[in-house]
Parts: structure tokens; sequence; C-alpha cells
């Protein structure tokens, strides 16, 4: 009656059109909607022993079980015919280790939520020992680009971390409270840090800029401490969020420390070895704020901050004294061997320092 009563008012032309998009509509719809692209799994860590219970959308489980239609699922009877098919889905999607060891799910019980239109998946991670480091990879339906994954973390009965997983984000470390918690955090930060200075090639022209002027090797491994002081505070109130910097402000300001450092060895040390500690200790601050970029990649654990903190910083410490020590080494022995060459060496160095300090600089600015 409606659509012959709307026909009576429009020309005949616009009357077909209208219902020819109508029609294209309609047979383009889904013959499901999905109206919550989303999983919930809660972890739960008690007396050394990990459970899990993950809810999954009826639609989502259905799709990827090949079932017709979906609401077949919620069955309790056809829902545990298919519990060899769906744990083995959980197996190559819901990965999780402890301490690096594989940890073998078991499903308990598999229970349709009606009113959810779900499937609540009880389930049971063998584990020889409570885990220091708990890493669990999750990427359940990849045939949703959409679909997210929000994950709750229990440790005796209290709720420890939230986190969201999904397509961009499939990985998550946590790190468990008590000792072995505690060393799994010392263990992966204080490596973190010795291979960030390795591999940040700006921090080691820096700190190599700050050694060609040669020196006895106390005063040297002080004006890296005072470095390392400098960046330990700026690190430590950026990972907190109290200050903040952008890195487009930083990173071309890091750029500009090595000039300057350049610079001022050309100018044979103007500053004076008095001041270069100091100038160590202000560069420091900058450089503390792009060291915290790297953590932020990582995410820092909330329940073992101070200790992440800590690990991270010496592990860069450790990675800048086996610099200083290795160049200055170097640098001493040839200057023992022969002061001119030395001294062209030091020369030569600085010079490239302050082009390759350039360089960055105007990458960073301008590309």
């Amino acid at each position: 009656m409606a659509i012959e009563f709307v026909a009576k008012f429009l020309p005949d032309r616009l009357f077909r059109a209208m219902l020819l998009v109508m029609v294209l509509g309609w047979s383009a719809a889904p013959v499901h909607a999905h109206p919550t692209p989303f999983s919930y799994l809660d972890l739960r860590l008690s007396q050394g022993q990990l459970e899990g219970e993950l809810v999954v959308h009826v639609i989502d489980l259905a799709h990827d079980l090949n079932v017709e239609p979906a609401a077949k699922l919620l069955a309790p009877a056809l829902a545990e015919s298919k519990r060899d098919a769906i744990l083995s889905l959980l197996r190559s999607r819901l990965l999780l280790t402890g301490d690096g060891q594989s940890l073998d799910p078991e499903l308990l019980r598999v229970e349709p939520l009606l009113e959810r239109e779900a499937i609540a998946l009880h389930l049971r991670f063998h584990t020889s020992a409570a885990p220091g480091l708990l890493r669990i990879q999750c990427a359940l339906f990849p045939y949703d680009p959409q679909h997210q994954t929000f994950l709750n973390v229990y440790e005796e009965g209290m709720l420890t971390h939230q986190e969201i997983l999904d397509k961009g984000h499939a990985t998550f470390d946590y790190f468990t409270g008590g000792r072995q918690g505690v060393l799994a955090v010392v263990k992966k930060f204080l490596l973190l840090g010795a291979y960030h200075i390795f591999i940040g090639p700006d921090h080691i022209l820096f700190i190599v800029g700050l050694l060609l002027m040669g020196g006895k090797l106390t005063r040297l491994l002080t004006i890296v401490t005072a470095f390392t002081i400098a960046h330990s505070i700026t690190l430590s109130l950026a990972a907190l969020n109290v200050l903040n910097p952008p890195a487009r402000l930083i990173e071309p300001a890091i750029a500009l420390s090595i000039v300057y450092v350049g610079i001022d060895n050309l100018m044979v040390g103007k500053s004076g070895w008095d001041v270069r500690p100091w100038i160590a200790f202000f560069f420091g601050l900058v450089h503390g704020f792009g060291f915290a970029g790297v953590l932020r990649e990582f995410g820092l654990p909330r329940q073992a901050l101070g200790w992440s903190l800590f690990s991270f910083n010496f592990g860069v410490e450790i990675g800048q004294v086996c610099i200083v020590a290795v160049v200055a080494s170097m640098l001493a022995a040839l200057r023992s061997r022969n002061k001119a060459l030395a001294q062209r060496v030091a020369v030569a160095g600085s010079v490239i320092v302050i082009l390759a300090g350039s360089y960055w600089f105007i990458q960073r600015v301008f590309f």
C-alpha cells in the first residue's frame, strides 16, 4: 500500500529509479548483522595456576566453524559437539607463553550465553610454575579486521591490568607480581637499555664526540655519568607523563646536541673540562626524552614501573660504559704512539660528528 501511495504522486521514471535503489539496497544487506565485533578474555592467575574465560560472539565463531545460521551454535548440544574444532582454532589464534615456554590450553567447558548471543569458553593453561612474564598473542577472527579483544588480567582475585588487542596490537607482555615478575622486568629492560644504545647511532655519536678530545678515563666516565643522570631524570618524567614534549622538537634537538659537541671539539675544547660534564648533563636531558619514545613502544608495566625504569637506565649506562672503554682505549693508545696523528683523527672525527648531526637535523626538520 505504501508503494502504491508513493507511485501516485511521483513521475513514473523517478518512481522506477527509487524502486531499483531500494531493491539493490535490500539485496546488498547482510543476512546477519554483526552488532558487536568484540571478544572478551579474562585471565586469572592464582596459586601458580592460570585459567581463563573467553567470550566470543556467536556470529564470529559460527563464521569460522562454517555453521549456518549462526544461532544454531547457541544450542548446547551443537556447541559441545564443536569442542575439538573450537580448541583447534584457539591453539592457532590465542597463544600464551610463560617465561618463553608455550602454555597449552585445555577447553574445560563450552557455555552458550543466550541473552548475549555469545559463547563462553572456559580454559585452563598448563604451567609448571607461576610465570614472571606472560606473553599473550591474540588474533581471534582474522576475517574481520575491525575485531577487538578486551583483555582483563587478575592476580589472586584482583584486577591488575586491562588491555585492548586488535589487528595492529596483537601481542601484549604482562609481568606478574612477586619476585618472578620483578626478575623478568629487570631482565627485559636491562637488555633493552643496552640494546638501544648500541643501535642508536645518534646517541653513540654524541658519546664519541665527547671522547674525541681525550682525557683521563675517570674524567671521561664522569662526563658520561652526568649524561646518564640527566637522561634518567627526563626519561622518568616522560614515562610518568609529567613532562612529555613532542618528538618533532626532541629529535632535531638531539641532532643539534651532536653538532654542538663537534664544533666545541674543533674549538679545542673552549668550554673546558670543568664545563663538559655540565654540557653532557644539559644535552642528556634532551636525549632522555628520546629514550622515552622507545619505552612507549614497548610499554611500561604499571605494577613494576620503578624496576623497569631503573633497569632500562642501568642498561643504557652499561652500553655507554662499553663504548667509553673501547673508544677511549683506542684513542689513548693512538695518542701514546703518535700525538700528531691522534690530533688529526680527533679533528676529522669532529668534522664527521658535525656533518652527521647536521644531516639528522635537516632530515628530522624538513623530511
